[in-house]
This record gives structure tokens, sequence and C-alpha cells, in this order.
């Protein structure tokens, strides 16, 4: 299993709700049910992020999928530990080290906005303070003592090749907290 991949965007339809005892996550079912281990759909490896109205709940590894609506996560440390249910999800094979990191989350109590974004090379934002190279690509956003906007761009992993689907796009403006 890599330690990352090409895919920001990877197919993520129906809800979720999350049992943290037993790591688990059950996908709903119907016509437009989860599809997990189908082709360009969530597969082992990769990362499951959970949100529900604009609240954050945390991400998590795919570590086995048992059918289009089962699946096991290897870890609750990276989720909030509030109730998911009926949650909507992504699925991104965003660098898995990023999950244990806690400045990756989205919600940083000492006010600044990380985020990991997968970058093709055809959606490198440029002529902005959000320049950079293609690959996956930490983005810091912060107030300076003078109350500037500052923006401070790593690239974790550089490659070509991501998938991201440009939806959202590497943004001029990412979103904040």
């Amino acid at each position: 299993m890599a330690l990352w991949g090409n895919n920001d965007n990877i197919t993520s339809r129906g809800t979720v709700t999350v049992d943290y005892a037993a790591k688990t996550v059950l996908g709903n079912a119907g016509g437009s049910g989860t599809q997990f281990g189908a082709t360009g759909s969530a597969q082992v490896g990769d990362v499951i992020r959970f949100t529900k109205s604009g609240v954050y709940f945390g991400d998590a590894v795919i570590t086995a999928i048992t059918d289009a609506r089962n699946l096991a996560i290897g870890s609750t440390n990276g989720l909030s530990g509030a109730a998911i249910s009926s949650a909507d999800f992504t699925v991104s094979q965003l660098p898995k080290y990023t999950i244990g990191d806690p400045s990756f989350r989205e919600a940083n109590p000492d006010g600044t906005d990380e985020y990991v974004f997968g970058v093709a090379d055809n959606a490198i934002d440029t002529g902005t303070a959000y320049e950079t190279g293609a690959g996956w690509v930490g983005v810091q956003t912060y107030m300076d003592t003078n109350g500037s906007l500052r923006v401070k761009k790593e690239i974790l992993v550089a490659m070509s090749g991501i998938s991201t689907g440009n939806a959202p796009v590497y943004p001029s403006n990412p979103p904040s907290n």
C-alpha cells in the first residue's frame, strides 16, 4: 500500500455512519448509495474525510472493504470523537501522514488554516499568492501581526499526473474555518 496516490477526487456518493468502537463505516443503500470497492470509488489505503452541514469530523485511512456499504478504518485518532451519522464524505489518496499531523486538521486552535491539495499540472493558480508546483501541496493561511493575509505553501510530494477532477479547483482563495 502506497503512502499516497494520484487521485484527490474519488467518487464519494451517499452518506455514512461511523461506529467508533468497531472502527467501521456503514454507507447508505439504494440507487444513490455508497459504492465502496467499486472501480473509481473508495479503495483500501484511501483516506476518507467526514463532514455534515459544514462541520468537519476528521479523516481516517480505509483498511478493509467488506462490500459496497461496509468498510473498516485503521484508527479513530484523526476523528473528532463526535457522533458521525448520515454524514457526507470525500475520498482522497492524499499523504496518509497528514491525518496524524494536527496542523492539517480543518480547525486549528491557533487560528491558522491548513489544507492539503492535490494540484494537477493544469490547475496551478499562477500569478497569485497561491501559485505552486504540481503534487500534494500543504497550504497554510494566517494573518500576520499587521492584519495582512499570509500564505505558506509546501510541496509535500512533487509529482505530475494527479487526477483532481478540479472540483474544487486549487483555489485562489481557500476556504476558511
